[in-house]
């Protein structure tokens, strides 16, 4: 545990400096391979968890104190600690002497020994007052997102805003997608079960697991039987409407879920676009792991003049950059890094891509616009105001479904997710 609670407070103290918690967690594990595959899942859990009730943590934690605390690394030592305590099983003498053991050997912070072992008991004794009265005294606190988030949720979701932020705060479900190429859901479903992993048919091509597994115990993945992807994110392939030989383009594409999708519905000419060449590797890795090929271009997909053949394309995918607040579950970090004006941003982005794509798309094309967020500038103002730009657009009803565009909220089956299907008159 010492290693992991150092490592994990570390890992926090980068994240509240604006660093990303995958990124941060990818290099603290090259910097120490020495860690066993069991540090390695406690640094997670504990970065995790520390950021998913970072609102009510840091609340606990200022009732604690008599004055601001001015050292970040004890300060997010301390809260890493609290998780544990508040949110775990682990045995509470063992998260203090740890805790205080960091302090003195790793941190070298001799003088604050006895401040972190005065605030951990001191919790330990109030544990339960403690988090009622933080509480009932703040939102930020009592649902775990930032007051911007809980307050935009409560207006444009004035039925299930609370349902959200409390899901927000849950571990994400884990759901594979079959590849169709290889294998039948049915049948790979029967092979989880002799693997001895539960779950149950989800959508046309996906199984939702009872219980999160590593992949290394998936019957066939790294002969491409399987790939995890969210239920939710597993609508897009299906929505798109494509058949044999068809031309399309995913615009945004990393790291290849849908792309994969795709491919594996139908026998297609696939463009797979990013921006960033590290993660269009991620999607060429993908592809190789599952027998199928695309395309891989880096590019700009606001930008087509610089990697378009002029060459239109009958069905495009803009998974477009977003918010990511459908997903924040899987991202806790997102809450606390987000701002409310960046949402703003997104949209302008958002409708600079949907602007640039429009022109690549031929005409009696289909467009499907994604996002993986919740909140409504990024998704149905979106598509409204782009209508009203484009004379030649038409919202189509969504294959299965009269509704003209869907938000799917994140519960126990999938995460947040909007689409809406656009035609070219």
């Amino acid at each position: 545990m010492l290693d992991a609670q150092r490592l994990a407070a570390e890992a926090v103290a980068q994240v509240l400096a604006g660093r990303n918690l995958n990124q941060v967690l990818q290099k603290e594990l090259s910097r120490h391979p020495q860690l066993t595959p069991q540090q390695r899942a406690l640094l997670q859990d504990l970065s995790y968890g520390t950021l998913r009730h970072f609102g009510a943590l840091r609340a606990v934690l200022g009732a604690l104190l008599q004055k601001p605390l001015q050292d970040e690394k004890i300060r997010c030592l301390l809260l890493v600690a609290l998780y544990q305590l508040a949110y775990t099983h682990t045995a509470s003498h063992a998260v203090v002497d740890h805790a205080v053991r960091v302090t003195v050997q790793a941190l070298r912070k001799t003088s604050a020994k006895g401040l972190v072992n005065a605030i951990l008991r001191n919790f330990l004794r109030r544990r339960e007052a403690l988090l009622a009265d933080t509480a009932s005294a703040s939102e930020e606190a009592r649902y775990g997102h930032p007051q911007w988030w809980i307050d935009k949720l409560r207006r444009q979701y004035p039925q299930q805003w609370e349902e959200i932020l409390v899901c927000g705060n849950q571990h994400p479900p884990m759901s594979l997608r079959v590849n169709r190429r290889r294998n039948s859901v049915d049948a790979y479903l029967a092979e989880l079960s002799q693997a001895g992993i539960a779950g149950r048919v989800l959508g046309k091509s996906g199984i939702l697991l009872e219980q999160p597994v590593g992949v290394d115990r998936l019957p066939g993945f790294s002969a491409g039987h399987v790939s995890v992807q969210d239920g939710g994110a597993q609508l897009a392939a299906s929505l798109l409407d494509v058949a044999d030989g068809m031309r399309v383009l995913d615009a945004c594409s990393a790291p290849g879920g849908k792309t994969a999708h795709l491919l594996e519905l139908a026998d297609l000419d696939v463009t797979a676009l990013d921006h960033d060449s590290k993660r269009l590797q991620k999607v060429e890795q993908n592809l190789h792991r599952l027998g199928l090929k695309a395309k891989c271009l880096v590019g700009d997909a606001a930008v087509p003049e610089k990697w378009w053949d002029g060459k239109p394309f009958q069905r495009i995918l803009a998974d477009v950059p977003c918010s990511a607040s459908g997903v924040v579950r899987r991202h806790p970090d997102i809450k606390w890094l987000r701002r409310e004006s960046d949402i703003a941003q997104f949209a302008t982005q958002q409708s600079s891509i949907l602007d640039a794509l429009w022109r690549c798309l031929e005409q009696g094309g289909k467009l499907l616009y994604v996002t993986c967020s919740v909140f409504a500038e990024e998704n149905g103002q979106q598509i409204v105001a782009f209508l009203q730009r484009h004379a030649d657009a038409e919202l189509l009803p969504l294959p299965g479904s009269a509704e003209l565009d869907l938000q799917l909220l994140p519960d126990q089956e999938h995460d947040g997710f909007y689409y809406a299907l656009l035609t070219k008159l």
